[in-house]
């Protein structure tokens, strides 16, 4: 069979137990043990291949019999194309648009149902019109009705009481599904014979390409208030890929049937971590029992408050899910079903993307606005920024209308009124310039560039940031307006798709786009040399499914006239939406790229804290805007710092602990010897004074003080009077013999439905004083089976010293471990004093520089004669925010505080001398007028 010509060596796992492996001109597959989970691959690193492939040989090896992928429409004509370039004669079904039409959509279904495809091509859009089971649909909802009580159960076992509006919100959840749950049971009562569902069709795997697209599934969780943790009531569409996935899953038996491959598989926040294994590995969650969201969380993260900032650039406090716990069990957890892959791992050769912030100060009209929408904020009245009155649902949705104005301010201003003018320091002047300036840069390899805009995309016939873009670049810079077209424009995947070879030709120079329609699935980078991001998105994923249209493999332009790098700009106004913007991509990068590489050491990972290499460089960006990378390095230096000395911290308890748990268990392994000698000795006696006969039974000559029959009945009922009439006020007291035991009966307290009651406990004291007993020393109702209780109890010996004897062994097992752990030696000793001297140096530098312009600030102030005052402003430590109009270093002043003022003045410790003076100032209404003091 023919192959494409491979120029790269890759290994990759699939999910169904296939690897691939490909390099040069080879292709091969095989199976080795038992693997399943996602496939993680960065942008262009081949995955449309390793999926193609993988399908195929899962259906030709029988280990799946009919498999199905389903991608993005933008892609899916590649997807089919790259299957049948591998394998031409492969029996492959790939219907087309009309073809699921609802006239003929039946037809389709049953040709799926009753063929034996090599494989199946679909979109998400297609796949979503399957009917899935209603029987499957029923068993899902009724699960997630046992999830809410789950979640219930799960925090009041943590102390919590639930009323107010956990209980109404939860309580309302249920009765949604409850309605869903009547509606379906309509659906299967008027269900017909002929109609074919996604269980009837025979799909045994699933590939899903592009997976992220399905992250929005429903979970259940009484943390609803709680910041980044996306939609709980889910999508229909992700709903729908549950019940196919579950419907493989329940004939399998395992946590099979299903391969995800994204190049951004946790695209934005916690919840998508805990729903990737929702859909993968539900039976490992129930092992180990995590059946709800609250339990996963319960176990691997801690909720806090933060202060972050907010949507007016002001500081708020938010409560989100900080800090994630029991980290490299987190990490290895999700690296059991992920096979991640970025581009350096594979070995390709794509472009070194070349990151620039474009910092862009605000205008005199965005800073008036901005006051506005801050009081419009605080107040709800419209008036401030030029509204009428508000409907019903903006007053309630207060807070999303201000992050639609503070999006557009940070845009263009002119989406908010066209009564504002263009300013030749706006985005759209700034990114035109560069454009143009790349333009002409690579006019003779007809160099290419992508614009990428979520907020305000093309639409003729009303102004929006593309058009006046174009315009800018066609009448202020003399580019032809046939090169630059906007991606919107293709009205079909034909068109779209003769856009994207004219944009590989040269022929199209500038494309404009939203992440959705140009940032996924897109292969026109033959000669894109540079990238603009007017807009900064929400997600992290979107920044690098943008970045990954250039930085690809293929892009020759770059390659041989760019040194192999694509420049990417991304442009941020000062002080507006785009800060708190930076300040979100920040938190969740961190945490997101660590867990990718399973590079997480630390039992305890810090989102807002740990500064780590992402390849994103949010944290430079963060810096830029604040206007001090000393305080950036400063930062990352003691983010660093305090990362090693917890892992030494880490390392020193482990040690500690180890001397510990190796003095424990040497003590608890001479007790288990102590314990089965005892035993031993019980056991040989009764061997040897009352021998098993053929049938393995003993003798039995109970004794029951009072008792002189030697009818074993007789001394049965005596033992129930016993149980009955007796109360030994919880000390043991002997009733009777057998053997050389004695027998002894206790009385116990316990509560039962609010009520206090005793029960009499029966058991047979060995030679050294061991008490066993039988049916946790309760007494059968019936005499004579009440009589052979004790001699029961004594047959428990062996099972007991083989109880002792397995936890002997697993108490030895782990003795060589703590030796090896006690022995050890930390070897980051060194690491850590260099930064620490780093870390000083720096401070150092800092100290020396805003001495220096304190000095400055002072001579200023004394040529001017009086010194700089904040009106009603209010000092809020340890956050960085740049103020409206002077510099806040000026705001040092030479002239003596007045008394009553000096007193709230709080010298800061020397320890803390820089980080205390990193100061923002913001409105307050109830303060006394007071300049902060440096």
């Amino acid at each position: 069979m023919k192959r494409n010509r491979l120029k790269i060596t890759m290994e990759s796992r699939i999910h169904g137990d296939v690897y691939v492996r490909f390099g040069g001109e080879r292709l091969e597959t095989y199976r080795p043990k038992g693997r399943q989970g996602a496939l993680r691959l960065a942008c262009g690193t081949g995955k449309t291949l390793i999926m193609c492939v993988a399908a195929y040989e899962m259906h030709r090896l029988g280990l799946a019999r009919k498999p199905m992928i389903i991608g993005i429409k933008a892609n899916i004509h590649e997807i089919a194309r790259t299957f049948r370039t591998a394998y031409p004669n492969a029996r492959l079904l790939y219907p087309g648009k009309e073809d699921f039409t609802p006239e003929n959509r039946l037809r389709i279904f049953s040709d799926i149902k009753n063929n034996n495809w090599d494989c199946i091509i679909l979109t998400h859009e297609q796949f979503g019109k399957i009917p899935q089971s209603a029987e499957v649909q029923q068993q899902i909802l009724r699960q997630e009705m046992d999830d809410i009580d789950e979640n219930l159960a799960s925090y009041e076992k943590q102390g919590g009481h639930v009323d107010g509006w956990i209980l109404r919100g939860l309580e309302k959840r249920k009765e949604n599904l409850d309605a869903k749950l009547h509606e379906l049971q309509e659906t299967i009562d008027a269900q017909k014979d002929d109609t074919v569902d996604f269980q009837q069709m025979g799909i045994d795997h699933l590939f899903v390409d592009e997976s992220h697209n399905f992250k929005n599934l429903m979970f259940n969780t009484r943390h609803s208030r709680v910041s980044g943790l996306g939609n709980t009531d889910g999508s229909k569409k992700a709903m729908n890929l549950l019940y196919a996935i579950r419907t493989i899953q329940q004939r399998t038996g395992r946590d099979l049937g299903a391969t995800f491959l994204s190049g951004t598989t946790i695209a934005n926040s916690l919840t998508e971590l805990y729903l990737l294994f929702k859909y993968l590995r539900p039976k490992e969650l129930e092992r180990q029992d995590i059946p709800c969201f609250d339990a996963w969380a319960a176990v691997f993260a801690q909720k806090t408050s933060e202060f972050e900032f907010s949507v007016t650039n002001e500081v708020i406090s938010k409560e989100r899910f900080r800090y994630f716990i029991k980290v490299p069990e987190l990490a290895m957890f999700y690296n059991e079903i992920t096979d991640y892959r970025t581009a350096a791992d594979v070995g390709i050769d794509r472009p070194e993307l070349d990151e620039e912030l474009c910092q862009i100060p605000m205008t005199d009209d965005q800073q008036a606005f901005l006051d506005k929408l801050v009081l419009f904020a605080k107040t709800g009245d419209p008036e401030h920024i030029g509204r009428a009155d508000l409907s019903d649902g903006e007053v309630k949705a207060l807070m999303l209308l201000v992050t639609m104005y503070s999006n557009k301010l940070s845009l263009d201003m002119r989406l908010i009124s066209p009564a504002y003018a263009d300013s030749p320091g706006n985005k759209a002047s700034r990114s035109a310039a560069n454009i143009a300036e790349y333009y002409r840069r690579y006019e003779d390899q007809k160099g290419t560039q992508m614009v990428f805009c979520d907020l305000s995309t093309y639409k003729p016939g009303i102004w929006n940031v593309y058009s006046e873009i174009k315009r800018k670049l066609v009448e202020d810079h003399g580019i032809p307006a046939q090169e630059i077209r906007f991606v919107q424009e293709a009205a079909s995947d034909k068109v779209r798709q003769a856009m994207f070879d004219a944009m590989n030709e040269g022929k199209i120079r500038v494309l404009f786009g939203s992440t959705q329609k140009l940032g996924t699935g897109v292969n026109a980078q033959k000669r894109i040399v540079c990238m603009h991001h007017l807009d900064i998105p929400w997600r992290p994923m979107d920044l690098e499914q943008r970045n990954g249209r250039g930085a690809r493999k293929g892009n020759i332009v770059a390659k041989e006239y760019a040194g192999n790098k694509v420049k990417a700009y991304v442009y941020a106004v000062l002080r507006t939406l785009d800060a708190y913007k930076l300040n979100l991509l920040h938190n969740k990068q961190q945490f997101i790229d660590q867990l990718k590489r399973n590079r997480l050491g630390a039992r305890r990972l810090d989102e807002g804290a740990i500064s780590e290499d992402s390849g994103m460089n949010f944290a430079e960006w963060m810096a830029v805007v604040s206007g001090n990378t000393d305080l950036l390095q400063k930062a990352k230096l003691e983010g660093r710092i305090a990362a090693l000395e917890s892992e030494q911290t880490i390392f020193m308890r482990t040690r500690h602990e180890a001397q510990s748990q190796l003095q424990r268990y040497t003590a608890e392994i001479g007790r288990r010897d102590a314990m089965l000698e005892r035993l031993k000795r019980d056991w040989d006696y009764i061997n040897e004074v009352a021998p098993p006969d053929a049938k393995g039974k003993r003798a039995n000559p109970l004794r029951i003080d009072g008792v002189e029959s030697a009818d074993i009945v007789a001394h049965g009922k005596r033992l129930v009077e016993i149980d009955r009439t007796v109360n030994t006020g919880d000390d043991y007291q002997k009733i009777g013999t057998l053997f050389d035991f004695r027998i002894l009966v206790r009385t116990e307290r316990m509560q039962k439905d609010g009520l206090a009651l005793t029960v009499n406990k029966f058991m047979v004291e060995g030679l050294d004083g061991i008490k066993y007993t039988f049916n946790n020393g309760h007494l059968a109702a019936e005499p004579k089976t009440a009589a052979t209780n004790f001699i029961r109890a004594l047959d428990t010996i062996p099972s007991l010293m083989a109880t002792y004897e397995k936890e002997k062994k697993q108490f030895t097992r782990d003795i060589p471990t703590f030796e090896q752990q006690i022995a050890a030696v930390w070897p980051k000793e060194e690491e850590l004093k260099r930064l620490k001297a780093e870390a000083e140096s720096l401070t150092r530098k800092i100290q020396l520089d805003i001495a220096q312009k304190q000095q400055e600030m002072q001579a200023k102030t004394a040529d001017n004669g009086n010194g700089l005052k904040i009106e009603n402003a209010e000092v809020v430590d340890e956050v960085v925010k740049p103020s409206k109009a002077e510099p806040l270093s000026t705001a040092s002043e030479s002239q003596e505080e007045p008394p009553e003022e000096r007193e709230h003045v709080v010298s800061p410790p020397e320890s803390d001398f820089i980080r205390n003076h990193i100061l923002l100032v913001r409105p307050a209404t109830n303060m006394k007028a007071k300049g902060p003091k440096i």
